[in-house]
């Protein structure tokens, strides 16, 4: 990483800036603006989060906005109603309200002094998903976007549900907010009425799980803020942003063919990350690249962004299982459309203990049977991945002990495939709910298996996430299971291997009842995206080098630690894993802040019993300036019956040694068809 200080515009910080909404409630801003936008005015780029912009994403947001206003434009980055220092109490993600404020922030960007009127989005997650939600409500001073690490989906393809499987995540996810959302304001912003608005929050942001537990299938509270419910809403540019190690690399492709001559992609081979700052590397000059965009659509210069090709991604070469990568080798490779013309589908049918490679069907049929231990998962890694410790998949070969698997001969030659495969299967499970869990391995000569790409289905949702249907036991259905988007090489002498589950925990929770499915095979294939080399690829200009502004000063105070646990209790039967995201603690150096934040996650199961599934996450977040110190405790315990889940929480909140606020939480939320 490049950090610059020289720019072409001297670049003032203004902090805070306060933006009043119609309802009186103001919003906490920080302002960097080139010197002279009063007398010149420029255009704005807005990033609206939730993450606190005093102590949590303060660093970050240095490096990107004073990036941008030594460019030549306005950068502001806001803290959604109820977070970090603005008014008010947040109680879920991408509420109406939270796009109502999005709107009147967008207005009183364009009416200002400095700001030219027309505004640009960008953000990660969050933010990423806000732009899209925002341009797809069309205010006119929105002019472009830059998504990053976002979805289109917020059912199908979000951190709560995945092929109606509810996510380990979910209850990950929602921990973190539960935290986030229990620290108060800066008193040094919002002076003596930092106490009340804190407890106004404690009591009144609620606890997410309870919600998102609550809408299992895709219904109306999903359908709010997913875009692709109807695309043509959003008319303006969009650049799409993600990577193979993060949980929302399937939006771009989507974005891309939905936005025709609109969207841009951009696919490398990062976790949940901008790109200039991605992990696994190589990491790339994406601040550039968003330079290159606000300029064509916020400037009106020519910067050939609309010659560059619509979708560029990094094609994976072949590499050892390991959790964390620093860096996965490869090329950039890139398509005029998507689909695009260049991808054809390969069959690959399936026989016992192998996949077919010239696509023929089995003379005879038969029946394969698989019924997973729990513990099919335990090496799965996370949903989505953080490069926050080794959160990645794990050789595949003991989760291949639980499942039923096909493989193909070696290959002959290299195969190159890029997209979406998809598991075409005749199948029958023996009770009315269940999931079965698809995983493709690149498996060395060395028998090393890495995973590539995997999809979940919860069988109920064969026909439709709206309005799942039980299965008849013993009925034959046919399905297709969709994996996760992925552009992966595999070398000469290797195999490709599709392993079949009947559980994935804890990255999904497992079905209601032990199940045991069947599958024929003589109708079931796997259908493989082959993209053949192109001499084009050869030809992309590279990418410059990252570059970012520098960030503001932290002096560590006590060490993190990151790290994932397999605990086996033998005696006990007892399977834990346990993962452990402890950032220690910083000094913020601008504005004096102590920061110490720890988080331990806990999956359980027992033996073969499904009512065993236990999640558990503790979350200590602590601020700390002078004489003024806070900290609360979070702990959030999921476990579930035949019938329902049962979430227990807790929060404690202290001010110095003594407690301020405590509630108990204790629920249970029908369980319906997952």
């Amino acid at each position: 990483m490049r950090v610059v200080t020289d720019f072409p515009h001297p670049v003032e910080c203004h902090d805070p800036v306060w933006i009043p909404m119609d309802d009186g409630v103001e919003l906490c801003a920080r302002l960097w603006l080139p010197q002279g936008a009063e007398e010149a005015p420029v255009p704005a780029i807005l990033e609206y989060i939730p993450y606190r912009l005093r102590d949590g994403s303060a660093r970050r947001d240095a490096m990107h906005h004073h990036y941008f206003a030594g460019h030549g434009y306005a950068a502001l980055r806001v803290d959604i109603r109820g977070s970090g220092d603005s008014g008010g109490v947040l109680t879920d993600e991408y509420l109406e309200q939270e796009l109502v404020d999005g709107e009147a922030i967008l207005r009183w960007i364009a009416a200002q002094p400095w700001c030219d009127g027309k505004v640009g989005m960008i953000g990660i997650s969050w933010g990423g998903f806000n732009g899209l939600q925002l341009a797809a409500r069309r205010p006119p001073e929105l002019q472009a976007v830059v998504s990053v690490c976002s979805t289109d989906d917020r059912y199908a393809d979000d951190v709560h549900y995945m092929g109606g499987c509810l996510l380990g995540d979910n209850l990950s996810w929602a921990s973190t907010m539960f935290a986030y959302n229990s620290l108060p304001p800066d008193p040094s912003v919002v002076g003596e009425a930092w106490r009340d608005m804190w407890h106004q929050r404690l009591e009144g942001s609620g606890l997410w799980l309870s919600t998102w537990l609550a809408h299992p299938h895709r219904d109306a509270y999903w359908q709010h803020g997913s875009i692709c419910e109807e695309f043509s809403r959003v008319e303006v540019p969009v650049l799409a942003a993600s990577g193979w190690a993060d949980g929302y690399s399937n939006a771009v492709k989507r974005l891309v063919a939905n936005l025709p001559e609109r969207c841009k992609g951009l696919i490398g081979p990062w976790s949940h990350k901008y790109p200039h700052l991605g992990e696994p590397g190589p990491a790339i000059g994406f601040l550039q690249e968003c330079l290159r965009w606000w300029d064509q659509w916020l400037k009106g210069e020519d910067r050939g962004v609309e010659q560059d090709p619509a979708l560029r991604v990094w094609m994976q070469d072949s590499m050892p299982p390991t959790t964390r990568y620093g860096c996965r080798p490869g090329r950039w490779v890139a398509e005029p459309s998507w689909p695009s013309p260049n991808i054809h589908h390969w069959r690959l049918s399936l026989a016992p203990g192998r996949l077919a490679l010239d696509g023929a069907r089995s003379e005879q049929e038969s029946a394969l049977t698989v019924q997973s231990p729990l513990t099919c998962g335990l090496f799965a890694g996370k949903w989505c991945s953080y490069a926050a410790g080794p959160d990645l998949a794990h050789d595949q070969r003991e989760e291949d002990g639980g499942a039923l698997t096909f493989d193909t001969p070696p290959l002959e030659e290299a195969l190159e495939m890029m997209g979406a495969p998809e598991l075409e299967l005749e199948l029958a499970a023996d009770r009315p709910v269940a999931m079965v869990a698809v995983r493709l391995s690149d498996v060395a000569p060395d028998d090393k298996a890495t995973r590539v790409t995997y999809g979940l289905l919860n069988l109920t949702h064969r026909e439709s996430h709206e309005a799942p249907t039980p299965l008849e036991p013993g009925r034959r259905y046919r399905v297709r299971v969709q994996l996760n988007d992925v552009a992966q090489v595999f070398p000469r002498g290797h195999r490709l291997r599709v392993s079949l589950s009947t559980c994935y925990w804890p990255l999904a929770w497992a079905p209601p009842e032990p199940l045991r499915l069947t599958v024929f095979d003589r109708e079931s294939a796997l259908h493989l995206p082959v993209r053949p080399p192109r001499d084009e690829d050869d030809r992309l200009a590279p990418f410059a080098e990252p570059e970012a502004a520098p960030s503001i000063a932290t002096t560590r105070l006590e060490p993190g630690h990151h790290n994932w646990y397999v605990h086996r209790d033998l005696a006990g039967d007892l399977s834990t894993l346990e993962v452990i995201n402890d950032n220690g603690r910083i000094r913020l150096e601008d504005s004096g802040i102590e920061v110490a934040t720890r988080a331990v996650e806990t999956y359980r199961s027992r033996d073969d019993d499904v009512d065993s599934l236990e999640g558990t996450t503790l979350w200590e977040r602590s601020l700390k300036r002078g004489d003024w110190e806070v900290r609360t405790v979070t702990r959030t315990v999921l476990t579930s019956t035949s019938g329902a889940f049962r979430l227990h929480a807790t929060l404690d909140a202290y001010e110095g040694e003594r407690r301020v606020y405590s509630r108990n939480w204790d629920l249970a939320i029908p369980r319906r068809l997952v």
